[in-house]
């Protein structure tokens, strides 16, 4: 078996998985990052794994925490390249293209067989086009709604880190600032969607903790789904497993 690590800005979600059925769990959850010596319990009650498999976005302290939870196993870490699972990396510099987001469009094309705008919203927002051949055509980096709003309390003198509500047309400032945030989220996914919305059958897969936040925003053909990324590790780990035998 395989542990699955999506290590992130904010959490860290895992899955076991059985290179035989590399798109079921067998076994999966989330830990804050001062919880990653939990992986060590997880790794315990798993006594037929044989490695780790994962992407890290969240830098080498994490890495090393990760690899020292898991003991023996050998820590394997995703590098993007030209293509990978029917899907076409057509970034100027494929390698330079995020773990995270490589591996959540290769979940993509496992589960939505049109082209789609694979968007995953948490601490930074991706927005990402997948064509229906598999062509990664470009995305977007932006904040996550939590950072605009952050990002506003930090660099003005009068606007507050609140609570707010949204509104269609908020009349209070700290309603001006939430629903500003969410709008802008909720925008870009669209317009974003425009270059694909006359292909058949295409959509958005939005994830990510954040999402529930924005989605009933979206006029858009939308399908909530969550763990591309750790889809498109057991999709990518399955295919080694076959190419090795």
């Amino acid at each position: 078996m395989i542990l699955l690590v999506d290590a992130g800005n904010t959490r860290i979600k895992w899955r076991v998985i059985s290179p035989g059925e590399p798109l079921r769990a067998v076994d999966e959850g989330a830990l804050a990052h001062e919880a990653i010596g939990e992986l060590a319990a997880i790794c315990r009650r798993h006594a037929g794994l044989g490695r780790v498999f994962g992407c890290n976005v969240a830098g080498i302290g994490v890495a090393n925490a990760i690899a020292a939870a898991c003991g023996p196993l050998a820590v394997d870490w995703l590098h993007p390249g030209a293509s990978c699972c029917g899907v076409r990396n057509l970034y100027e510099q494929p390698a330079q293209l995020g773990a995270d987001r490589w591996a959540a469009l290769i979940g993509a094309r496992q589960t939505h067989a049109h082209a789609c705008l694979v968007v995953t919203a948490g601490t930074a927002t991706t927005v990402d086009l997948l064509s229906a051949a598999g062509d990664f055509l470009g995305g977007l980096i932006l904040p996550g709604v939590d950072l605009m709003q952050q990002s506003l309390a930090r660099g003005t003198a009068q606007l507050p880190l609140a609570d707010g509500h949204f509104a269609l047309q908020p009349r209070r400032t700290i309603d001006a600032i939430r629903s500003g945030c969410l709008q802008a989220q909720a925008g870009a996914v669209e317009r974003m969607f425009c270059q694909i919305a006359d292909a058949p059958g295409a959509t958005c897969l939005l994830g990510g903790g954040a999402a529930a936040s924005f989605a009933d925003l979206l006029g858009i053909p939308l399908r909530r789904i969550d763990n591309l990324v750790l889809l498109g590790l057991g999709a990518i780990a399955g295919a080694a497993a076959l190419t090795r035998h």
